[in-house]
């Protein structure tokens, strides 16, 4: 499952190359989010899944939903928009590895709990997630151009990680287990609700093209369906730091599917910290003797 995750997350930013110059990004996930909601309550439908008990978990599950997909899909897919170059966001957003395994260690420690926490980050751990960071920088470090960067998509790039960063520790530690497909639809549901007025804001009209309908299939099909769904057995299953840190293999992963795709150059650097990612993300999470 997290091998089949980190595919399929991968796909997101050529989905975005081959999406983004016929919408706007808020219009585009809005109706990915809309149509994976018709999709997700045709299939509950039919297999007569549960649906979540209780408004506090409907609560809990529309937060996760707001932060998790509106606040990082939003982020991400307005930075590029605006100028940022997929490679910066997703060293940006590859930090979230090491922000989670931070707040960790700080909960492990902290008086609130008033006991150690059993998703305490080991030294082992924090060497693989120091050296996930290096090759993920390797990977994408050419990609930083002179003047790619502005205040505003930073800003946006910074406000993705925030979002994808606290709305997995918020679900790990609020979200009681349920089912899949239920909880991914109240989940779109919140964030279909922020982003959709925002949305109306945006001046330019779609532009129903071939690519633009494959973008927005795939999108929904395998992205939201499957990605989303995947993400969200994982983050239940698994210690938060160890689910988080195979996002350091979506980069290495993207900068692969592209040189297959588009032609882009896969140079010894990249291909240096693609492995050192992986040797990172193996430290992270094997399991301890």
């Amino acid at each position: 499952m997290p091998g089949v995750f980190v595919v399929i997350w991968s796909t997101g930013f050529i989905v975005a190359r081959y999406g983004m110059p016929h919408a706007p990004p808020l219009t585009f996930l809005s109706l990915r989010y809309a149509l994976s909601v018709g999709c997700f309550l045709v299939w509950i439908a039919l297999v007569r899944a549960a649906w979540p008990v209780g408004l506090a978990q409907w609560r809990h599950l529309a937060i996760t939903g707001v932060l998790m997909h509106a606040g990082y899909l939003g982020g991400v897919w307005a930075a590029v928009r605006l100028g940022i170059g997929a490679g910066t966001v997703a060293l940006i957003v590859g930090l979230q590895p090491l922000l989670t395994a931070l707040w960790v260690a700080w909960l492990a420690r902290s008086p609130i709990t008033g006991a150690p926490s059993r998703e305490a980050v080991s030294p082992r751990q924090w060497a693989g997630l120091l050296l996930g960071l290096g090759g993920l920088m390797l990977v994408v470090w050419h990609k930083l151009g002179a003047g790619e960067i502005t205040a505003g998509n930073l800003g946006l790039a910074l406000l993705a990680l925030a979002s994808i960063t606290v709305g997995t520790l918020y679900q790990k530690r609020h979200v009681a287990p349920c089912d899949v497909r239920t909880a991914n639809t109240v989940q779109l549901l919140g964030a279909l609700a922020v982003s959709a007025p925002l949305a109306w804001l945006e001046p330019a009209a779609v532009q129903w093209a071939p690519e633009m309908i494959g973008a927005l299939a795939w999108s929904v099909l395998a992205l939201t369906l499957g990605g989303s769904s995947l993400l969200y057995l994982l983050i239940q299953r698994g210690a938060a730091t160890r689910v988080t840190s195979l996002l350091y293999l979506v980069p290495p992963c993207t900068a692969l599917m592209a040189w297959l795709l588009f032609g882009e150059r896969l140079g010894g650097l990249t291909l240096l910290g693609m492995a050192l990612t992986g040797a990172g993300v193996a430290w992270v999470v094997r399991a301890p003797r």
